[in-house]
């Protein structure tokens, strides 16, 4: 069995927002028939200050990972149908909620 990367990047928020991505996320997502696992882990802030001159630690932060686990080779097109199914629950999320992810499709 292989895992591979399909997306990974970041969300952050406001340390005393009350937004829980956790639950607003899910852990598990099926598209092109597959089970991509959604991983959420808290990381210390990946660079010092946002353009805007914020400092980042000011912010959480979480890692954001998109897991494919299977035989063979993930689907053709499957970073983009995961990224079409995530952005309406990442648009649902309040302003204050910054996120980025880039497709990976590295092997871990």
């Amino acid at each position: 069995m292989r895992a591979v990367r399909i997306l990974q990047g970041y969300l952050w928020l406001p340390r005393e927002h009350p937004f829980d991505p956790r639950a607003a996320l899910p852990d598990r997502i099926e598209v092109l028939g597959q089970e991509v696992r959604l991983l959420l882990d808290p990381v210390e802030p990946p660079f010092a200050f946002f353009d805007d001159g914020t400092p980042s630690a000011s912010q959480r932060f979480y890692q954001v990972t998109l897991l494919w686990l299977g035989e063979g080779e993930p689907p053709e097109g499957l970073p983009k149908a995961l990224a079409d199914r995530l952005d309406p629950r990442l648009n649902a999320t309040p302003p204050e909620v910054g996120w980025l992810l880039l497709e990976d499709l590295r092997e871990v």
